[in-house]
């Protein structure tokens, strides 16, 4: 209000509108790009090396891509990486992918998690797609 106006006391309508809840899984998955400069994960590698580099990354400034032409190893990763971010057990994440914790995850969460593993690249893109569609389900 500007100096020595008056206010008439009516409310002003605003219109609040729930912003989109961005998707866990949608638009994660590509075909490889060759020469990419972000970190890459061999998401097939032994399971104590995939947590280590999760447990690391997540502590960092920049995203990570990780590459498998398997759609269960996809799964894998995405509870590995999520587990990472809540400070809860990796291997555990990546043996048994507790799906039904991933639905459930809070916008915010979900954020954290695009912000941190950025793709999921492979050969396999349709394969690695229908892995993760139970995820798609929010």
């Amino acid at each position: 209000m500007a100096h020595g106006a008056e206010s008439t006391g009516e409310p002003v309508l605003i219109a609040l509108t729930t912003p989109a809840r961005r998707s866990l899984v949608e638009g994660l998955v590509r075909a490889p790009r060759p020469n990419d400069s972000l970190p890459a994960l061999d998401a097939d590698a032994p399971d104590p090396a995939v947590a280590d580099f999760l447990a690391t990354i997540v502590h960092t400034d920049t995203g990570f891509v990780a590459r498998t032409s398997s759609g269960e190893r996809a799964l894998a990763i995405v509870a590995a990486t999520v587990a990472a971010l809540c400070g809860e057990d990796i291997p555990t994440a990546l043996t048994t992918p507790d799906t039904n914790f991933l639905i459930a995850l809070k916008p915010p969460a979900v954020e954290a998690f695009r912000t941190v593993l950025l793709a999921i690249e492979t050969d396999a893109v349709d394969e690695v797609t229908l892995a993760l569609k139970p995820l798609a389900s929010r």
